[in-house]
């Protein structure tokens, strides 16, 4: 089976059909974020080492790390904030920006083998980003969408996202190193966005044999109770061949969910981590009587 692997100086992180779900934090993003986006600015990145920090104990397994700042040096802030993170987290990091300058510069001082964020089916974009993540052999998300935009149709997603990863193999990349974004609709807008992308993970799993991560809180956008709807989402999505996804890892809700789809897809071996994360602890005073009956036992 396919596997992606990703890494930071000193720890691999592998995405493939049969490990666990790889969560990828998407907080390190100064979009949609003012104070976040002037702090950054500035040269101040003190809540880009909190938000980091937290994910990580949340259960991120990678971290994403954007800088798309309006009218800000992007290149030089995304390569201080690619430094800071990796020097206080081990987990590897998933470069995000649409400028190429920037893309470079993060990979320019990146130890590991990085994921970039991302390349598109438009041409002149596969001329500009793939010969950049073989250069630096990093793995790359691959966006189903090229010239013509995002169709609503998934078979042309599928087509789109084969062509993507026919190209990186023409520059001399595996597909192994692709990660697919067959791109998730809104459920309220289109009523049958669920089963549309559930088909296409299928078919990316079984016929592209690619590993595929996606935007999660697209499917809920604009409706109520959207961490029970993503949650619900990516636990499906993982039962069709989802292996990752870009989120929000201190959403308690969304995060159960993959925990919960992690063991009823066999990833969790005897069920270690959802017990060792929900075993109630012991009534107090019942380890110390459990040792005395110990001792009594090993006396007799």
């Amino acid at each position: 089976m396919t596997e992606t692997v990703i890494s930071s100086a000193t720890k691999t992180v592998v995405m493939g059909f049969d490990r666990p779900f790889c969560v990828i934090g998407e907080r390190i993003n100064p979009t949609g974020r003012k104070l976040l986006a002037a702090e950054m600015a500035a040269g101040d990145y003190s809540r880009v080492e909190a938000d980091a920090m937290a994910q990580v104990q949340a259960g991120a397994t990678v971290l994403d790390v954007n800088a798309g700042i309006p009218l800000a040096d992007e290149p030089k802030i995304l390569a201080e904030a690619v430094e800071l993170v990796q020097s206080i987290t081990d987990v590897p990091l998933s470069i995000d920006s649409s400028i190429v300058e920037a893309l470079e510069r993060g990979l320019e001082v990146y130890k590991g083998k990085a994921l970039v964020n991302s390349v598109t089916g438009e041409e002149e974009r596969l001329e500009v980003v793939l010969p950049l993540v073989k250069k630096y052999g990093a793995a790359v998300v691959a966006i189903s969408n090229d010239e013509t935009g995002i169709s609503e149709d998934p078979d042309v997603r599928f087509e789109v996202a084969k062509k993507i990863v026919e190209r990186a193999q023409d520059f001399g990349i595996p597909a192994s190193d692709v990660v697919v974004d067959p791109l998730v609709m809104p459920i309220g807008a289109l009523g049958q966005a669920g089963n549309s992308v559930f088909r296409l993970i299928r078919r990316l799993r079984e016929e592209l044999k690619v590993n595929t991560t996606c935007g999660a809180s697209n499917i809920s956008f604009g409706l109520p109770n959207r961490h029970a709807l993503n949650a619900t989402f990516l636990s499906m999505a993982m039962g069709a061949g989802m292996t990752s996804a870009i989120m929000n890892p201190l959403h308690q809700e969304e995060m159960t969910g993959i925990m919960g789809a992690n063991v009823l897809c066999g990833v969790d071996p005897d069920c270690r981590h959802w017990i060792s994360k929900f075993r109630e602890p012991a009534p107090e005073g019942a380890a110390a009587g459990n040792d005395r009956r110990e001792r009594r036992r090993r006396r007799a």
